[in-house]
Protein backbone atom coordinates (compact mmCIF):
# COMPACT_ATOMS: atom_id res chain seq x y z
CA UNK A 1 0.00 0.00 0.00
CA UNK A 2 1.53 3.23 -1.04
CA UNK A 3 1.32 6.98 0.84
CA UNK A 4 -0.75 9.53 -1.22
CA UNK A 5 0.70 12.89 -0.88
CA UNK A 6 -1.01 16.05 -1.76
CA UNK A 7 0.79 18.92 -2.52
CA UNK A 8 0.63 22.55 -4.83
CA UNK A 9 4.38 23.69 -5.59
CA UNK A 10 7.54 21.48 -4.44
CA UNK A 11 8.83 22.93 -1.23
CA UNK A 12 11.79 22.34 0.70
CA UNK A 13 9.73 20.15 3.39
CA UNK A 14 8.82 17.67 0.67
CA UNK A 15 11.44 17.51 -1.12
CA UNK A 16 13.71 17.27 1.18
CA UNK A 17 12.06 15.57 4.29
CA UNK A 18 8.78 14.02 3.33
CA UNK A 19 10.36 12.59 0.22
CA UNK A 20 13.28 10.83 1.89
CA UNK A 21 11.16 9.85 4.93
CA UNK A 22 8.61 7.73 3.16
CA UNK A 23 11.26 5.84 1.52
CA UNK A 24 13.43 5.17 4.72
CA UNK A 25 10.01 3.90 5.70
CA UNK A 26 10.05 1.42 2.58
CA UNK A 27 6.82 3.50 1.94
CA UNK A 28 5.79 4.25 -2.01
CA UNK A 29 4.92 7.54 -3.02
CA UNK A 30 1.47 8.64 -5.03
CA UNK A 31 2.43 12.47 -4.96
CA UNK A 32 -0.72 14.40 -6.53
CA UNK A 33 -0.26 17.84 -7.74
CA UNK A 34 -2.25 20.49 -10.22
CA UNK A 35 1.15 21.45 -11.87
CA UNK A 36 3.05 18.27 -12.25
CA UNK A 37 5.78 20.31 -14.72
CA UNK A 38 7.05 22.40 -12.15
CA UNK A 39 8.36 19.60 -9.90
CA UNK A 40 11.68 18.15 -10.45
CA UNK A 41 12.44 14.66 -12.03
CA UNK A 42 11.44 12.05 -8.80
CA UNK A 43 11.61 8.05 -8.36
CA UNK A 44 7.84 8.72 -7.13
CA UNK A 45 4.91 8.76 -8.93
CA UNK A 46 4.03 11.87 -9.68
CA UNK A 47 0.10 12.45 -11.53
CA UNK A 48 -1.60 15.50 -12.28
CA UNK A 49 -4.89 16.18 -10.13
CA UNK A 50 -6.98 18.84 -8.65
CA UNK A 51 -5.78 18.58 -5.07
CA UNK A 52 -7.87 21.19 -3.40
CA UNK A 53 -11.35 19.30 -5.43
CA UNK A 54 -11.18 15.95 -2.40
CA UNK A 55 -13.88 14.37 -5.11
CA UNK A 56 -11.32 14.55 -7.49
CA UNK A 57 -8.76 12.95 -5.47
CA UNK A 58 -11.08 10.36 -4.39
CA UNK A 59 -11.75 10.15 -8.29
CA UNK A 60 -8.38 8.82 -9.26
CA UNK A 61 -6.73 7.15 -5.60
CA UNK A 62 -10.26 4.49 -5.27
CA UNK A 63 -9.41 3.39 -8.90
CA UNK A 64 -6.26 2.10 -7.70
CA UNK A 65 -4.98 -0.36 -4.04
CA UNK A 66 -6.25 1.28 -0.79
CA UNK A 67 -3.68 4.02 0.10
CA UNK A 68 -1.96 3.17 3.36
CA UNK A 69 -2.44 7.29 4.69
CA UNK A 70 -3.19 10.15 3.01
CA UNK A 71 -0.82 13.14 3.62
CA UNK A 72 -0.11 16.76 3.08
CA UNK A 73 2.13 19.81 4.13
CA UNK A 74 0.32 22.61 2.48
CA UNK A 75 -1.74 25.31 4.34
CA UNK A 76 -4.21 25.26 1.40
CA UNK A 77 -4.45 21.16 1.29
CA UNK A 78 -5.63 20.38 5.45
CA UNK A 79 -8.83 20.28 4.67
CA UNK A 80 -9.24 18.14 1.69
CA UNK A 81 -6.57 15.75 2.96
CA UNK A 82 -8.58 15.62 6.31
CA UNK A 83 -12.16 14.62 4.40
CA UNK A 84 -10.19 12.12 1.81
CA UNK A 85 -8.58 10.31 5.04
CA UNK A 86 -12.00 10.31 6.79
CA UNK A 87 -14.27 8.67 3.50
CA UNK A 88 -11.11 6.07 3.22
CA UNK A 89 -11.41 5.31 7.31
CA UNK A 90 -7.75 6.22 7.56
CA UNK A 91 -6.11 8.59 10.24
CA UNK A 92 -5.98 12.46 9.78
CA UNK A 93 -7.09 15.40 10.87
CA UNK A 94 -10.51 16.57 11.64
CA UNK A 95 -11.58 18.43 8.85
CA UNK A 96 -13.40 21.27 10.92
CA UNK A 97 -10.12 21.76 13.23
CA UNK A 98 -8.17 21.93 9.97
CA UNK A 99 -10.77 24.48 8.43
CA UNK A 100 -10.77 26.50 11.75
CA UNK A 101 -6.95 26.65 11.11
CA UNK A 102 -7.11 28.06 7.82
CA UNK A 103 -10.28 30.57 8.00
CA UNK A 104 -8.77 32.73 10.28
CA UNK A 105 -12.19 34.79 10.66
CA UNK A 106 -13.79 30.73 11.91
CA UNK A 107 -10.75 30.30 14.46
CA UNK A 108 -11.81 33.94 16.03
CA UNK A 109 -15.14 33.34 16.24
CA UNK A 110 -14.56 29.51 17.82
CA UNK A 111 -12.03 31.07 20.67
CA UNK A 112 -14.55 33.47 21.46
CA UNK A 113 -16.76 31.13 21.51
CA UNK A 114 -15.65 29.34 24.75
CA UNK A 115 -14.56 32.40 26.42
CA UNK A 116 -10.88 32.23 25.05
CA UNK A 117 -8.63 35.43 25.14
CA UNK A 118 -11.22 36.89 22.23
CA UNK A 119 -9.71 39.10 19.80
CA UNK A 120 -11.99 42.10 17.45
CA UNK A 121 -12.24 40.94 14.05
CA UNK A 122 -14.50 41.41 11.61
CA UNK A 123 -14.80 40.26 7.63
CA UNK A 124 -14.87 43.15 5.65
CA UNK A 125 -15.60 44.41 1.99
CA UNK A 126 -14.21 47.25 -0.02
CA UNK A 127 -17.15 49.36 -1.03
CA UNK A 128 -18.22 49.27 2.64
CA UNK A 129 -17.53 51.62 5.72
CA UNK A 130 -15.61 49.68 8.57
CA UNK A 131 -17.17 48.80 11.90
CA UNK A 132 -17.90 51.76 14.00
CA UNK A 133 -15.95 50.20 16.94
CA UNK A 134 -12.83 49.12 15.25
CA UNK A 135 -9.72 48.94 17.46
CA UNK A 136 -6.41 51.19 16.75
CA UNK A 137 -3.90 49.92 16.03
CA UNK A 138 -5.50 47.15 13.82
CA UNK A 139 -4.17 44.58 11.34
CA UNK A 140 -5.62 44.02 8.05
CA UNK A 141 -5.56 40.81 5.99
CA UNK A 142 -7.10 37.86 3.84
CA UNK A 143 -9.08 35.72 5.98
CA UNK A 144 -7.31 32.54 4.90
CA UNK A 145 -3.53 33.85 4.05
CA UNK A 146 -0.42 32.54 4.48
CA UNK A 147 3.46 33.79 4.02
CA UNK A 148 2.30 37.06 5.36
CA UNK A 149 1.05 38.36 2.27
CA UNK A 150 -1.27 41.13 2.34
CA UNK A 151 -1.09 41.35 6.11
CA UNK A 152 -0.40 45.60 7.35
CA UNK A 153 -0.70 47.37 10.30
CA UNK A 154 -2.52 49.89 9.89
CA UNK A 155 -3.02 53.58 12.18
CA UNK A 156 -5.89 55.22 11.42
CA UNK A 157 -9.53 54.22 10.12
CA UNK A 158 -8.73 56.37 6.58
CA UNK A 159 -5.40 53.63 6.43
CA UNK A 160 -7.04 50.55 7.14
CA UNK A 161 -10.05 51.61 4.54
CA UNK A 162 -7.09 52.45 2.39
CA UNK A 163 -5.58 48.64 2.47
CA UNK A 164 -9.01 47.15 2.19
CA UNK A 165 -9.68 48.48 -1.18
CA UNK A 166 -6.17 48.35 -2.43
CA UNK A 167 -6.03 44.76 -1.42
CA UNK A 168 -9.56 43.92 -2.75
CA UNK A 169 -8.57 45.52 -6.10
CA UNK A 170 -5.06 43.72 -6.09
CA UNK A 171 -7.45 40.30 -5.31
CA UNK A 172 -11.06 40.53 -6.12
CA UNK A 173 -12.93 38.18 -4.44
CA UNK A 174 -10.71 37.55 -1.48
CA UNK A 175 -12.08 37.45 1.61
CA UNK A 176 -10.56 39.85 3.89
CA UNK A 177 -10.29 40.65 7.60
CA UNK A 178 -9.64 43.81 10.10
CA UNK A 179 -8.75 42.95 13.55
CA UNK A 180 -6.96 44.32 16.52
CA UNK A 181 -3.35 44.60 16.48
CA UNK A 182 -1.76 42.06 18.98
CA UNK A 183 1.10 44.05 20.80
CA UNK A 184 3.65 41.87 22.27
CA UNK A 185 6.69 39.13 21.63
CA UNK A 186 5.67 36.95 19.27
CA UNK A 187 6.22 33.18 19.89
CA UNK A 188 5.57 29.65 17.63
CA UNK A 189 4.67 26.64 19.80
CA UNK A 190 5.30 23.25 17.54
CA UNK A 191 3.41 20.65 18.97
CA UNK A 192 2.77 16.78 17.72
CA UNK A 193 -0.28 14.34 18.06
CA UNK A 194 -1.93 11.20 17.70
CA UNK A 195 -5.62 12.17 18.17
CA UNK A 196 -4.76 11.07 21.39
CA UNK A 197 -2.00 12.90 23.13
CA UNK A 198 -0.38 16.59 22.15
CA UNK A 199 3.17 16.45 22.47
CA UNK A 200 5.21 19.90 22.54
CA UNK A 201 7.97 19.87 21.19
CA UNK A 202 9.26 23.48 22.01
CA UNK A 203 9.02 26.58 20.17
CA UNK A 204 10.45 29.60 18.97
CA UNK A 205 10.78 33.72 19.29
CA UNK A 206 9.99 35.76 16.48
CA UNK A 207 11.59 38.42 15.33
CA UNK A 208 9.81 40.83 12.90
CA UNK A 209 11.05 43.20 10.42
CA UNK A 210 9.73 46.97 10.36
CA UNK A 211 6.22 47.60 9.82
CA UNK A 212 3.56 48.25 8.09
CA UNK A 213 4.18 44.76 7.13
CA UNK A 214 5.00 41.63 8.89
CA UNK A 215 8.01 39.76 7.97
CA UNK A 216 9.36 37.04 9.81
CA UNK A 217 13.17 37.97 10.03
CA UNK A 218 14.58 35.98 12.56
CA UNK A 219 13.62 32.39 15.04
CA UNK A 220 15.53 31.51 18.01
CA UNK A 221 15.08 28.85 19.42
CA UNK A 222 12.77 29.78 22.60
CA UNK A 223 11.47 26.23 24.18
CA UNK A 224 10.82 27.30 27.56
CA UNK A 225 7.34 29.33 28.01
CA UNK A 226 6.11 30.03 31.29
CA UNK A 227 3.82 27.12 32.13
CA UNK A 228 0.34 28.96 32.27
CA UNK A 229 1.21 30.69 28.98
CA UNK A 230 1.98 27.22 27.39
CA UNK A 231 -1.27 26.07 29.11
CA UNK A 232 -3.09 28.72 27.40
CA UNK A 233 -1.69 27.74 24.36
CA UNK A 234 -2.69 24.32 24.47
CA UNK A 235 -6.13 25.06 25.97
CA UNK A 236 -7.41 27.41 22.72
CA UNK A 237 -5.71 24.44 20.62
CA UNK A 238 -7.93 21.95 22.12
CA UNK A 239 -10.94 24.46 21.54
CA UNK A 240 -10.28 24.25 18.55
CA UNK A 241 -9.70 20.57 18.04
CA UNK A 242 -5.98 20.45 16.89
CA UNK A 243 -4.40 17.42 18.14
CA UNK A 244 -3.64 15.17 15.26
CA UNK A 245 -0.36 15.31 13.04
CA UNK A 246 2.20 18.35 13.71
CA UNK A 247 1.10 22.10 14.21
CA UNK A 248 2.63 25.39 14.10
CA UNK A 249 0.94 27.76 16.47
CA UNK A 250 1.88 31.82 16.08
CA UNK A 251 1.32 33.59 19.23
CA UNK A 252 1.39 36.77 21.07
CA UNK A 253 2.01 37.37 24.74
CA UNK A 254 0.12 40.22 26.01
CA UNK A 255 0.37 40.72 30.09
CA UNK A 256 0.70 37.30 30.49
CA UNK A 257 -1.79 36.36 28.13
CA UNK A 258 -1.34 33.52 25.22
CA UNK A 259 -3.16 35.43 22.01
CA UNK A 260 -3.29 33.39 19.05
CA UNK A 261 -2.22 34.75 15.72
CA UNK A 262 -2.11 31.70 13.56
CA UNK A 263 -2.45 28.16 13.58
CA UNK A 264 -0.96 26.46 10.81
CA UNK A 265 -1.82 22.54 10.98
CA UNK A 266 1.55 21.73 9.61
CA UNK A 267 5.05 21.13 10.43
CA UNK A 268 6.88 24.56 10.92
CA UNK A 269 8.21 26.28 7.72
CA UNK A 270 11.00 28.02 5.88
CA UNK A 271 13.72 25.55 6.77
CA UNK A 272 12.60 25.35 10.54
CA UNK A 273 11.21 22.36 10.30
CA UNK A 274 15.07 20.69 9.76
CA UNK A 275 16.40 22.65 12.54
CA UNK A 276 13.89 21.23 14.71
CA UNK A 277 14.45 17.89 13.99
CA UNK A 278 18.78 18.79 14.36
CA UNK A 279 17.49 20.45 17.98
CA UNK A 280 14.90 17.41 18.98
CA UNK A 281 17.79 14.56 17.12
CA UNK A 282 14.72 12.74 16.38
CA UNK A 283 12.96 11.82 12.61
CA UNK A 284 10.71 13.92 12.98
CA UNK A 285 9.82 14.09 8.96
CA UNK A 286 9.37 9.93 9.67
CA UNK A 287 7.38 10.46 12.99
CA UNK A 288 4.57 12.93 11.38
CA UNK A 289 4.25 10.09 8.44
CA UNK A 290 3.83 7.33 10.99
CA UNK A 291 1.05 9.32 12.66
CA UNK A 292 -1.03 9.10 9.56
CA UNK A 293 0.16 5.72 9.18
CA UNK A 294 -1.43 5.28 12.37
CA UNK A 295 1.32 4.52 15.12
CA UNK A 296 1.25 6.03 18.71
CA UNK A 297 3.36 9.32 19.44
CA UNK A 298 6.37 8.62 19.89
CA UNK A 299 8.41 9.12 23.17
CA UNK A 300 11.10 12.30 22.80
CA UNK A 301 14.52 11.56 22.12
CA UNK A 302 17.55 13.31 24.15
CA UNK A 303 17.81 17.02 23.20
CA UNK A 304 21.29 17.22 20.31
CA UNK A 305 21.86 20.69 21.23
CA UNK A 306 20.99 23.29 23.62
CA UNK A 307 20.51 26.72 20.94
CA UNK A 308 19.02 27.29 17.41
CA UNK A 309 18.77 29.92 15.05
CA UNK A 310 17.48 30.38 11.88
CA UNK A 311 18.24 34.48 9.79
CA UNK A 312 16.87 35.07 6.92
CA UNK A 313 18.38 37.57 4.61
CA UNK A 314 15.88 39.53 2.65
CA UNK A 315 15.26 41.62 -0.33
CA UNK A 316 15.31 45.22 0.26
CA UNK A 317 14.22 46.51 -3.48
CA UNK A 318 12.78 44.74 -6.22
CA UNK A 319 15.14 43.89 -8.70
CA UNK A 320 18.04 41.45 -9.74
CA UNK A 321 19.39 39.18 -7.43
CA UNK A 322 23.23 39.70 -8.69
CA UNK A 323 25.23 38.67 -5.69
CA UNK A 324 24.78 36.12 -3.29
CA UNK A 325 26.74 32.92 -1.33
CA UNK A 326 25.60 29.58 -2.64
CA UNK A 327 24.73 26.25 -0.50
CA UNK A 328 27.07 26.30 2.03
CA UNK A 329 27.08 23.24 5.31
CA UNK A 330 29.67 23.67 8.31
CA UNK A 331 30.12 21.02 10.67
CA UNK A 332 31.67 21.61 13.75
CA UNK A 333 30.38 22.44 17.59
CA UNK A 334 28.15 24.91 15.76
CA UNK A 335 26.36 23.36 12.44
CA UNK A 336 25.89 25.62 10.17
CA UNK A 337 24.03 25.65 7.05
CA UNK A 338 22.81 27.95 4.01
CA UNK A 339 20.35 27.19 1.57
CA UNK A 340 19.40 30.13 -1.33
CA UNK A 341 15.64 30.87 -1.48
CA UNK A 342 16.52 32.51 -5.06
CA UNK A 343 18.74 32.35 -7.87
CA UNK A 344 21.50 34.44 -8.64
CA UNK A 345 20.42 36.25 -12.07
CA UNK A 346 16.78 36.08 -10.59
CA UNK A 347 13.77 39.05 -11.14
CA UNK A 348 11.37 39.06 -8.12
CA UNK A 349 9.10 42.45 -7.10
CA UNK A 350 9.92 43.16 -3.35
CA UNK A 351 6.64 41.93 -1.44
CA UNK A 352 6.49 42.24 2.03
CA UNK A 353 6.02 38.83 2.91
CA UNK A 354 8.80 36.04 3.22
CA UNK A 355 8.58 35.53 -0.40
CA UNK A 356 11.33 38.62 -0.67
CA UNK A 357 13.61 36.07 1.51
CA UNK A 358 16.78 35.39 -0.42
CA UNK A 359 18.29 32.68 1.84
CA UNK A 360 18.06 30.80 4.96
CA UNK A 361 21.12 30.24 7.02
CA UNK A 362 20.29 27.66 9.95
CA UNK A 363 22.45 27.03 12.69
CA UNK A 364 22.84 24.68 15.59
CA UNK A 365 24.99 24.65 19.02
CA UNK A 366 25.36 24.07 22.45
CA UNK A 367 24.47 27.38 23.68
CA UNK A 368 23.08 30.98 22.31
CA UNK A 369 26.31 32.89 22.44
CA UNK A 370 28.21 30.38 20.18
CA UNK A 371 25.34 30.35 17.84
CA UNK A 372 24.96 33.78 17.49
CA UNK A 373 28.74 34.21 16.79
CA UNK A 374 28.47 31.77 13.97
CA UNK A 375 25.44 33.13 12.09
CA UNK A 376 26.75 36.78 12.69
CA UNK A 377 30.36 35.75 11.14
CA UNK A 378 28.54 34.13 8.66
CA UNK A 379 26.62 37.04 7.99
CA UNK A 380 29.10 39.44 7.76
CA UNK A 381 31.46 37.17 5.34
CA UNK A 382 28.78 37.09 2.75
CA UNK A 383 27.30 39.98 0.59
CA UNK A 384 23.59 40.06 -0.98
CA UNK A 385 22.87 42.43 -3.50
CA UNK A 386 19.58 43.54 -5.70
CA UNK A 387 20.33 45.49 -8.30
CA UNK A 388 17.29 47.77 -10.01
Amino acid sequence: MSLVVLATVPTEAVLEGFLPAARALDLPVLLLTDDPPRWPALDEDVRRCDVHDAGAVLDLVTAGDHPAAVFSNSDHLQVPTALIADYLGLPGKDWRAALRGKDKGLMRRTLAGVGLHAVWARQVVADEPLPADLPLPAVVKPRSGVASEDVYLVATREEAQARVAEIAARRPGVPLLVEEFLDGPLHTLETLGDGRRLRVLGGFRTTLGPPPTFVEERLDWCPDLPGHVQQQVLDQLAALGVGFGACHTEFVVDRGRARLVEVNYRVIGDSCEFLLADLLNEPLFEHVLRLHLGDSLPQPAPPAAGHARVEYPCAERSGVLVEAPGRFDLDGPVRVSYRPMRAVGEHRELTGTNRDYLGVVRAVGPDRRAVDAAVERFLAEHTWRVAA
